[in-house]
């Protein structure tokens, strides 16, 4: 990649997008974000007459879909991710940049980063194309607070701590002899019924009622209670109606009790507070609540629209139009699911925000540099629904695939496929086909570790601290 200045615009040639550097460098292209459309984005411009500039503030990539097998203790973090120079190094045209971007010029054509290693100042890259691809993020509904306590999982990070607050609460109830707080250290409450929600509620009833019952006297993990919450009146909401009442069976049957239109109204260190139908309050006594509720862009999105005068929707998703590109500004391509997506009327496609979306959007954008690079036009973005996947247990699942629905444990294989399929590196999918065969036959989970003690409140109970004659009764207790 060259870093001289940006070049003067194109000539109008393929509707803005230029062929090549005026001053006959190659076309220099910033791809921002290495998650599924940018890495997609990225992995087409194999070969191409490009230099091509990947900037993440991670040095992975990471398969979110199953986050919350991480978080449970099925997968270790390293099976889920991969690092972004070990999967591009043989792709010769790129240069991968680990920093945050911090905002755009797009008058300049830079892209302005800071946070580099060993870094203080902010450092900006030049393009001749850009494209943005920062994916999105939980919202707390104002109440940004609560993430202190309510851990999303939308990253590695927040997936170990989910995982460190999950096990620390198990080894908590063994210590604690009060019947009344083991029972809150063993009630585990998951805020949101969409995917990852169901499918982590599923995780952790079987992680409860099978593998970690194995190894405790007296926290009797088995009395787990997993309180599944939703706002809305049914699980799934974008799968078929037939579908959410299977989910919602299937996670009984595991022991998860779903709690539709339920409302989280306030939450703590030590319980959550909900509105219940009718208007009734409830405070729940809980030490762990994990959060899958809402979903609005990434604040790229929001800077985009600042630089470029786009228009922002209610989930902070920037306006493209069909050809993915930032109206005025076609040298500028966003997508997945910072992005709302419009036709040529303007009027909104609504692209459910999936891994295939961002994944379909990223080819077509790493095709339309490529393609506009060489002199021909491109065609506006065709979406392709390729279905709905969503896995609740051992050999349950649900399925809507071109009109089909199917569950059980069709679904189920279909699911294990398809995510073996995706998931980055021959070495990633022989160790997660590895564990899930073992997970599957054993019934056990080889991430159980608990590496640190979680951020206050700490659900780790030490002798020390208790009362001298519940000490003693702890004491007498673990020696048998």
């Amino acid at each position: 990649m060259t870093n001289g200045e940006p070049d003067e615009r194109a000539d109008g040639h393929a509707r803005g997008m230029p062929r090549l550097n005026d001053r006959g460098e190659r076309h220099r292209v910033v791809v921002v974000g290495g998650g599924f459309g940018g890495l997609q984005a990225v992995r087409s411009l194999r070969g191409a007459p490009v230099d091509v500039t990947l900037i993440d503030r991670r040095n992975f990539h990471l398969f979110q879909p199953l986050l919350y097998q991480a978080a449970t203790g099925a997968l270790a973090p390293e099976e889920i991710a991969a690092p972004l120079r070990v999967i591009l190094k043989r792709q010769r045209n790129v240069r991968v940049v680990m920093g945050e971007v911090r905002g755009f010029d797009l008058d300049a054509r830079r892209v302005i980063v800071d946070r580099l290693p060993e870094n203080e100042e902010d450092v900006s890259f030049p393009y001749d194309t850009l494209i943005v691809a920062g994916g999105s993020r939980y919202t707390y509904f104002g109440h940004d607070e609560w993430s202190q306590v309510a851990h999303e999982i939308k990253s590695l990070e927040s997936a170990i701590a989910v995982r460190q607050r999950i096990f620390a609460a198990f080894e908590a109830a063994e210590l604690e002899p009060d019947a009344k707080l083991r029972k809150a250290w063993l009630t585990f409450v998951v805020v949101g019924g969409g995917p990852t929600g169901v499918e982590m509620a599923g995780q952790i009833a079987e992680l409860a009622h099978d593998t970690a019952a194995l190894g405790f006297q007296l926290a009797e993990p088995r009395r787990a209670q997993i309180l599944l919450m939703e706002a809305s009146d049914r699980l799934l909401s974008t799968f078929a109606p037939r579908l959410s009442t299977k989910a919602a069976r299937a996670l009984e049957r595991l022991g998860v009790t779903p709690m539709l239109h339920t409302a989280v109204t306030d939450l703590d260190e030590h319980s959550v507070s909900v509105r219940r139908p009718g208007g009734d309050t409830e405070q729940i006594p809980t030490r762990t609540i994990v959060w899958s509720a809402g979903v609005v862009a990434s604040e790229l999105a929001g800077a985009l629209a600042a630089a470029s005068g786009a228009e922002l929707d209610r989930g902070g998703r920037v306006a493209v139009g069909p050809e993915l590109t930032i109206q005025g500004h076609p040298e500028v391509i966003a997508l997945g699911d910072m992005v709302s997506v419009h036709d040529a009327a303007g009027h909104d496609l609504g692209l459910p925000g999936l891994a295939s979306t961002a994944m379909q959007q990223g080819r077509y954008a790493g095709a339309s540099v490529r393609s506009r690079a060489e002199g021909r036009s491109s065609e506006p973005f065709r979406f392709v629904d390729k279905g709905n996947l969503a896995t609740i247990g051992r050999a349950r699942a649900v399925a809507e695939i071109k009109g089909i629905q199917i569950s059980g444990a069709l679904a189920w294989l279909t699911w294990l496929a398809v995510h073996i399929f995706y998931l980055i590196g021959l070495q990633n999918r022989l160790l997660v086909l590895t564990r899930w065969g073992f997970s599957f036959l054993t019934r056990g989970r080889s991430a159980r570790l608990i590496t640190h003690r979680p951020a206050s409140p700490s659900p780790v109970l030490k002798l020390g601290r208790l009362r001298p004659n519940v000490r003693t009764e702890a004491k007498a207790t673990l020696k048998g």
